[in-house]
């Protein structure tokens, strides 16, 4: 049971981004530019850093939503995604993304455990810059999300099939729509 009032049925996030209209369109917004907006990092590379963050905060409904997001812009890769979560350095990513996964797990435990070896082994594999800075976001943001959704004891769902539905739209649709976006985001 949710810690405020929220509606049992709907399930992580979404409860509190209807508790909440004005909070959730610059919530959405933010998941929108940085999940999918224009950048060098494909939606599913920036959709998987995502779900790394989320899965070692613990956040079952972030990871599995944004897994299920990743999996589809990866034609159904649900294995990889897996694979990713339990030991990205033998997931089949290259060695960039799994040098911006390593940013991304240190952003998870803290800001200032990022060093300037993983800056230099990003830097080495091909990383921009931008992309860089894009991880941290990406990361810091998510440990947001995830205390969001987990501080409210929001309800989660544990059929993945629902997942995969949300990944689906998420994919397709993103996080931003015309329709009443806190009721359907993921």
């Amino acid at each position: 049971m949710a810690h405020i009032q929220l509606s049992e049925e709907l399930p992580g996030i979404l409860g509190p981004l209807t508790f909440s209209p004005d909070t959730a369109k610059p919530l959405l917004e933010l998941a929108e530019v940085l999940l999918r907006g224009p950048n060098s990092l494909t939606s599913a590379e920036r959709e998987l850093i995502a779900t790394y963050v989320s899965s070692q905060n613990d956040c079952q409904f972030c990871q599995l939503s944004h897994g299920a997001a990743a999996a589809e812009h990866l034609g159904g890769n649900y294995d990889l995604i897996d694979r990713v979560k339990l030991n990205y350095e033998a997931a089949e990513v290259s060695d960039k993304i799994k040098a911006l996964l390593a940013i991304a797990g240190q952003v998870q435990k803290g800001g200032k455990q990022v060093t300037s070896e993983h800056i230099a082994r990003a830097r080495q594999h091909g990383a921009t810059d931008k992309e860089i800075h894009d991880t941290v976001l990406i990361a810091a943001a998510f440990c947001m999300y995830n205390r969001y959704v987990d501080g409210l004891a929001t309800r989660q769902s544990s059929d993945r099939d629902t997942y995969r539905e949300m990944g689906q739209r998420l994919a397709k649709e993103g996080y931003v729509r015309t329709r009443n976006p806190a009721v359907e985001a993921a």
